[in-house]
Order: C-alpha cells, then structure tokens, then sequence
C-alpha cells in the first residue's frame, strides 16, 4: 500500500493557499460532463454535494434516512468551533490549530489541522448567510462559549441544538441544488460496495431499503461522508443506524483503515440504567463550562442525596487535579477520570453490575450566581431533555452523567486532497482519520465537516478530475456485475443461515467483549483476550443467526444483519490496532503505559505514525502500514492540562 501525504512544502501557515494555486483546474464547462457520488447527508455530505452541485457537477447523493434532515449530524449540542477571537481573549487561527494537535495528542497531522483552523472562520461567515440562528449577546454580535481543551471561548452555538441548526443550512443549500435538477437525491437507500475499475473508485451498489432493489450506479469519483463506527460498541451516543458497513466495504476493496482503536469516550452522558437499553443518550460538553462535577468523598456517603452531603465533603476531583482547566479538561481526560473515582468506590446512582458508575454534574452554584432565566436561556433544551429520560431536574438536582462511547477518530486514511490511497475515493468528516489525532476536542466536529465539505473538497476533487485520465465507465462494465454478485452472495448468506439468536443479541455481545478489552482501558492480556472472543462470537453468527423475512422487501432485521456482520469482522482489525499501539494517547489508554499520576504516556519514539490497516483477504490478518507525522510547528510535550 502505498501512502503519500501529498503534504505541500514549506510554512504551514502558507500551505493551504499554495496548495489550491497549484492544484489543476476544471473549468466551469468541463464540470457539466463530470458526475459525482456521495453517500452520506450529514454535515460533510449535504455540504459537499451542495456545494459540487452548485460549482456545476452532476452529483447522486445518497442517505438511508428517509430525509437527509434525520442525519446524525443533528444528534450534535453544543457547538462548532471557530478562530473569530470575537471574545478578544487570545484566540487566533495558531492557538486554534495548537490546542487541537495538543488536544489529539500529537497523533494528528499538522498541514490537517492548520487547514482546518484557517477555514473554520469561513465556516462562521458561510452559516450565517444561510441563516442559521447562532446565539448572540446583547449587542447583536454572536456568542461564544468555551469548550474542553481550550482556555479561550471559541465555539459558536445555537442553544444545545447546534448541530440541527448547521443541517438545516446546509439541507437548504442542497435543496436548491436538487431543484436546479444537479443534485439527484437517492434517499432510503444503503450503499453495500464500492466499484473498483483500472485501479480507481468509479461507483457504487446500493439496496433499496424499502424495495430491496439492488442498482448500481456509476461515476467519475466517488465521496464517501458516513460517519464514524462507534456502534461497534452497540451501546453508544450514536443512533441506531450509523454504522460502518459502507467504509469498511471501502476497506475490502483495498481502501487504508487508518487507527482504528481510537475511539472517543464523552464524559458527559446519561448513564447506562439497566441491560434493556439500546442506547444511550449524550448531555452537552457545553454543559461543563456552568456545571462542577463531584462526587462524594466518603464512599460511605454514595447512597445520600446530593443535598445531603455538606460543601466540605464533596470531591471536586476535576477542579482538584487540573487547576488549569477544572471542569473543561479534555473528554478523555475528564473520562478516565470519571471511570476511577467510580473504580474507587465513589461513584453515585443505582448500581448496574454491582457497581455504581455515574457522578454529579451539578449546576446550583451557576444558578446562584447567574440565575435560573440566565442558565435556562443558555440549557433550557438539554434540561428539558435529561429531565424527561431520568426524572430529576438539574434546576432541582444535579445531573448523574457517566463516560459513554461518542466519536471515532479512526477512519479511512486520506491524503491532504482527503483521497484515500484508493484513487478516487474520497472520505469527509467522521468517515476520515485526518485532523482529531487520538482524541477529538469538544466542537471540533462540526467544524471539520463542513471545512471538508464547503472548503476543501470542491477544490481537491477537480485535481483529482483533470488529472485522473480516466475514460468513462457505465454500469454494464464488468466490474458492476462482479461487485452486484458480491453483494446478491453475501444477502444469500445470511438469509440461508436460519439460526434462532435474534441479531441485537450477537451485537450486544460484541459491545460487551469491545467495551470490556478494548473500551476505556485495553491491556495486552486484554486485547489478546479479545481477538480470542471475536472470531468465535463471530463464528456463532454465522451459523445461528436469525434473519426473519427476505431482502426483496422492507426488512429492518435484513438491514442490520448485514451492519452486525460487517461490525463482527471490523472489531478485529480495530482490536490488532489497539495491541499493536503499545503506548497510551488520547482516547487510547493502555493500562501498561501511564504515568506516575495515571495519565497518558506516549511513545514517540516508536508511535509518531498513523496505523493504516489494509486487508489481505478473507481469514488472513490485516497487514499494518505507516505514515510517519512530523511536527515542525508544534513541540512534541508531555500533554498536561494542569
């Protein structure tokens, strides 16, 4: 495999611009006999087919919801960051761009980032003439508030519904481009392989979820915006439907994973209540720049109510060991730090598993201060909604929040086009591995995928165009009827098995085994022990699942057997990556590897390099690769936050 960067030379803050000066051109003309594809809806999709759309191209764009409006992107609260310095605290496109690689862990790429800083002013400027309603002060300038990671405000918010509100800006942008007719738009429609052709991406096979039509359909390139893989867990702050079938049908057809095991952990979610859920839900970052979180300092004192236990005895374990940062240390840092006073006894809540895991996130001294209008105008929507899944008021209360499975930094490897290593193939936001390292800062996603997909991609993908020399290609090329064939074998498969054990069951299964071995905490004994359990869950499936009805119809079950399948065979790559990582950093905690104190404790030494995974056949294991990060702008520093 071969993996090259393409990282332009010289100062990084001149690189980006360079960078768009020497990149070839389509002219305007030229644009109209180019057809695109892309799979997702969200933030990073909606934005780049809009914006492909509105340049000239013929583009598909494909979502399994029945809306792109129900993409996850609108799952996202509190907010999207931006180097505007309008609080005139110190902010600035560097400071930006540090406190991301810092935050990453210096696992990140830096021309990524210094990019992604630069851009994020525009992604202010373009939201706002698209009218999305972010809040304001007083004097009609817009708000900002801080996050984790940061000492400075910089993200930009709209109550706690961000993420909807940017959607909604972007769905408009891309209406108006299938209303032009240059944005077809295929929706309730799941991508099951990507169509590989002399080398390049040239197209896709899709099932129709309601129909369950397979079609194929091709391109000049193809753009892949699908999100990240967290519900490999199964219990996750994802919805149910996200999930990482479409990149890893990438993977198979020879595109880079690169570092799978890191995974995000939000400290700040609803915690897990009982072995019914499906899911679980996540409370605002936002949420820590008001709320102190604490727990009780007695373990003999986890049973009382919060108003029960005196100012003196409670443990503000966060403000305690990083007085720098308090309570907006980043999430892994505030994540593990939630798991071990909940290891040492001290956690609150009802006990799950002989256990209490939840701690206090408690809003009465900012209630105090500011006022209840004031910290309802700011909260009002995330209260309303942990009020009605848990019953307690945090006007009242303090909220109960635990760590919880969020984001994934891992993704398909990409160069600094966002191509990955297979021609053609384009990967925006989540989907990619590029700009968070080992651990994303709070409102940093929003952020990166509309800076993929209004500033980034609509330059590089014409690079791409008039330098491919590829001839065109239609669906009766013969590598649609192998890749049709692929799909119809694999659809067969799981209908023919006929076991009894309802799909949830295995999938639940697997979460268990990945949150256990390779959750918040991985060992080698661990991970080994995992690569054990894998395959014989995966073997299990594979001859006892239940697939109820057919796939020539509406078939939920159908639907997800083939997710779960593609999730039993991905958890083992993201496992071999975790035990290869022999360090900590950022989200990926090997208990081997910490400080005197119980923080991260990289290697750079032997692990200042990307992991990029690539497959090498059925039943054979992954074969690693490596880019090699350097970092010229930024000193590599033990990350502390004290």
């Amino acid at each position: 495999m071969k993996l090259d960067s393409k990282i332009p030379s010289g100062p990084v803050e001149d690189a980006w611009n360079s960078h768009k000066f020497n990149l070839r051109l389509v002219n305007p003309a030229n644009k109209r006999k180019h057809r695109v594809i892309v799979v997702g809806s969200g933030l990073a999709g909606a934005s780049a087919a809009a914006s492909l759309g509105e340049l000239g191209y013929d583009v598909d764009c494909f979502c399994f919801q029945d809306s792109p409006r129900r993409a996850h992107s609108i799952a996202a609260q509190g907010g999207i960051n931006a180097a505007k310095n309008y609080q005139n605290d110190g902010d600035s496109v560097y400071r930006l761009f540090y406190d991301t690689v810092k935050g990453g862990d210096f696992r990140a790429r830096e021309a990524n980032v210094y990019r992604l800083a630069q851009v994020s002013v525009n992604i202010i400027d373009q939201c706002v003439a698209q009218g999305v309603p972010f809040a304001r002060e007083y004097g009609g300038v817009l708000a900002n508030r801080s996050f984790g990671g940061a000492q400075v405000s910089r993200t930009f918010y709209a109550r706690g519904q961000t993420g909807q509100q940017l959607l909604l800006g972007a769905y408009a942008a891309l209406n108006r481009q299938i209303d032009t007719g240059k944005v077809t738009m295929h929706t309730r429609t799941e991508m099951l392989d990507l169509v590989v052709v002399d080398g390049h991406a040239r197209g896709i096979i899709t099932r129709d979820l309601i129909t369950g039509e397979i079609s194929r359909h091709a391109a000049d390139a193809v753009c892949l915006a699908t999100g990240g893989y967290g519900n490999v867990f199964f219990l996750s702050t994802n919805a149910k439907g996200s999930n990482v079938t479409a990149s890893f049908r990438c993977y198979k057809r020879g595109a880079g994973f690169a570092n799978p095991c890191f995974t995000q952990i939000h400290p700040t979610c609803i915690p897990v209540s009982g072995h019914y859920q499906s899911k679980l839900t996540l409370m605002s970052e936002s949420l820590r720049n008001d709320g102190r979180v604490w727990v009780p300092r007695d373990p003999k004192d986890v049973e009382k109510t919060p108003k029960d236990i005196p100012e003196a005895e409670r443990y503000y374990y966060l403000e305690e060991r990083y007085p720098s940062f308090g309570n907006l240390v980043p999430r892994d840092v505030a994540s593990r730090a939630a798991k071990k006073v909940c290891d040492d006894g001290l956690g609150v809540g009802h006990v799950v598993d002989g256990q209490r895991n939840a701690v206090y996130l408690d809003f009465s001294d900012a209630i105090k201060r500011d006022g209840r209008e004031v910290i309802a105008d700011r909260y009002g929507n995330l209260f309303d909604m942990y009020e009605r899944i848990s019953g307690d008021s945090p006007y009242e209360t303090p909220m109960k929040i635990f760590p919880a499975v969020h984001y994934t930094m891992g993704g398909l490897w990409v160069d600094y086009n966002l191509m990955s290593n297979l021609p053609g193939l384009h990967v925006l936001g989540e989907a990619n591995f590029s700009d968070h390292g080992a651990n994303r800062l709070g409102a940093s996603a929003l952020m990166q995928g509309l800076a993929d997909g209004y500033f980034v991609l609509p330059y590089t993908i014409g690079n791409y165009l008039a330098t491919a020399h590829q001839g065109p290609v239609d669906t009766s090329h013969p590598a649609f009827d192998a890749a049709e064939a692929e799909v119809r074998a694999k659809s067969q498969k799981l209908l023919s098995v006929g076991g009894a054990t309802p799909v949830d069951q295995f999938h639940r299964e697997l979460g268990k085994i990945m949150w256990e071995y390779c959750g918040m905490s991985r060992t080698e004994e661990g991970l080994k022990k995992a690569l054990e359990l894998i395959p014989a869950l995966r073997a299990r499936f594979w001859s006892d699942v239940a697939v109820p009805g057919g796939d020539e119809e509406l078939n939920p079950w159908f639907e997800k057997a083939g997710r779960v399948a593609d999730f039993l065979e991905f958890a083992e790559i993201m496992v071999h990556d975790a035990l290869e990582r022999a360090e900590s950093c950022g989200g990926h905690f090997r208990a081997e590897y910490q400080t005197g104190e119980g923080e991260a404790l990289r290697r750079d030494d032997d692990f200042a390099h990307a992991a990029v995974w690539g497959f090498e056949g059925e039943g054979q294991a992954p074969a690693l690769h490596k880019e090699p990060l350097a970092f010229d702008n930024v000193k590599l520093t033990t990350r502390s936050y004290k």
